[in-house]
């Protein structure tokens, strides 16, 4: 189903997404993420679909749909590594900082920082390009909001 969008992720020298697969692709890593500690909870879901609808401009409805199809996606995606560093290329520094910020909120919707998500989000960061400084600003600013 998402074939193409991980060909062109994974090409050489991979041309920015159109809108529609950055957001299939970002959203796949929020559910990526969501589902490292083992549980993937309606929390998790419901605020997926809620970054969905603060960054896209979505009704509930079309985000609803969307996390849907990145949950699939985020199945056939290729590991972890390779699809952030294809983000990385595909996408731009502050839209990629954004993205750790969306990342930080899905780990911490619970309260609780579980050490498989930090560790994947402390993985990804500097797979996406983003810095340990800018990745805790943005952590901080989840926090503090």
């Amino acid at each position: 189903m998402f074939a193409d969008l991980f060909k062109r992720l994974t090409a050489p020298d991979p041309a920015p997404l159109p809108d529609a697969d950055a957001r299939v692709a970002l959203g796949a890593l929020m559910v990526r993420l969501a589902r490292t500690d083992g549980s993937y909870d309606q929390a998790e879901i419901a605020h997926i679909d809620a970054v969905l609808v603060q960054r896209y401009g979505l009704s509930e409805a079309n985000a609803s749909a969307l996390r849907a199809q990145c949950e699939i996606a985020e199945t056939e995606a290729p590991d972890t590594v390779r699809f952030t560093r294809a983000i990385k290329d595909a996408v731009p520094y502050e839209d990629r900082e954004a993205v750790i910020e969306a990342l930080w909120s899905v780990v911490l919707v619970d309260g609780v920082r579980d050490n498989h998500e930090d560790a994947m989000l402390r993985m990804v960061a500097p797979l996406l390009g983003v810095t340990d400084q800018d990745s805790h600003k943005a952590r901080l600013r989840v926090m503090s909001g």
